[in-house]
């Protein structure tokens, strides 16, 4: 038998562009959700601090402010905030994946779009960087690297995580899929502009998350959680402030929900668009019977046409080769007097 678990999907805004008061918002939601006995809770994409949907609104030359601001507020994976988080889930005993927004520990400068997740107790299970930013992204976030490319083995199933537009990517979820993935966290902006809306067209989040994530889950036969961000008053109001033009766009924007899906690609029950935790019960026993229709990473594959590899060396700056300390110079004996 497999594991049968509860879940708890975030769908909830940060107190923007505040890391403090956003990771205890977020340590009240694992108690929250620990209470009303799940297993694991997941956050929205860089929960911690906040989502920059302003890149998407107006020109870089008018956001200087907001990317310093967005710096001093990106945390380091071994900071207060993050530890405050572990020591939640820790006293909790619950799983916990939340996305945040990394400070880089060799540059002031360079953040990453990041995704923790956490054991039950408090233990940094796996630290993913987003491999590539999307679209507007690029004006703050740098690359990731395949490090956190890493299905984890836990008691509650093989756990794995994709951030946002990767869940379009299909290596990155074949990568996952090859690892006997489970259960796939996918997290989410609240928005994600791309026209301004009197000319149509702009980006269907909504839709857009639904047939990514009932896609990924019908080919890895694993159930799927869907966190999504919120955008609040006070942070809509903020943005509306700097620039008159973003309210018509933020109000012509579809705004994202959270929700489950199951391993035929069908949604569980309910999607949530108001801001509170979505809960539904896992049983990973349902995983099995649909592999035996497609097992892309089984029998419904051919090894010897395709072939993937992947990197998952973490990236760095420089790599510093450092000798042995030089032996003293022996001191000369000290003249004796005549």
């Amino acid at each position: 038998m497999l594991p049968r678990f509860k879940a708890a999907a975030v769908h909830a805004a940060p107190v923007f562009l505040d890391a403090a008061a956003t990771t205890a918002k977020a340590v009240a939601l694992i108690e929250e959700a620990a209470r009303a006995g799940a297993a694991l809770i997941a956050f929205p994409e860089t929960f911690i601090p906040a989502f920059p949907v302003w890149a998407a609104l107006s020109a870089p030359i008018d956001n200087h402010d907001l990317f310093a601001r967005m710096a001093e507020q990106s945390v380091l994976v071994d900071g207060p905030e993050v530890a405050r988080i572990r020591q939640a889930a820790r006293a909790a005993g619950i799983f916990v994946s939340i996305g945040i927004s990394e400070r880089s520990p060799a540059s002031v400068g360079c953040l990453w779009n990041a995704n923790l997740l956490i054991g039950e107790d408090g233990t940094i299970l796996n630290h993913h960087r987003k491999l590539m930013p999307t679209y507007y992204e690029k004006l703050v976030w740098a690359p990731g690297d395949g490090a956190g490319l890493k299905v984890v083995e836990t008691g509650i199933g093989r756990i794995g995580q994709l951030i946002c537009g990767e869940n379009t990517n299909p290596l990155a979820r074949y990568a996952l899929m090859a690892q006997g993935e489970q259960f796939h966290i996918s997290s989410w902006p609240p928005v994600w502009p791309t026209r301004r809306p009197k000319g149509g067209g702009n980006y269907d989040n909504l839709a857009a998350n639904r047939l990514r994530a009932s896609a990924h889950c019908f080919e890895a036969k694993a159930f799927g959680l869907v966190t999504a961000g919120v955008l609040d008053e006070a942070a809509y109001d903020f943005l509306a402030a700097r620039d008159p033009g973003a309210a018509d766009v933020l109000d012509g924007t579809p705004r994202a929900a959270s929700f489950f899906v199951d391993p035929t690609g069908a949604q569980i029950g309910e999607a949530l668009q108001e801001e509170g935790i979505l809960y539904a019960e896992i049983d990973l026993n349902a995983c099995v019977e649909p592999k035996q229709f497609h097992d892309v990473v089984g029998y419904y594959n051919r090894f010897d046409v395709f072939d993937l590899a992947v990197n998952r060396q973490r990236l760095a700056p420089a790599q510093f080769r450092d000798g042995p300390a030089p032996a003293p110079e022996p001191v000369p004996p000290v003249a004796s007097g005549a």
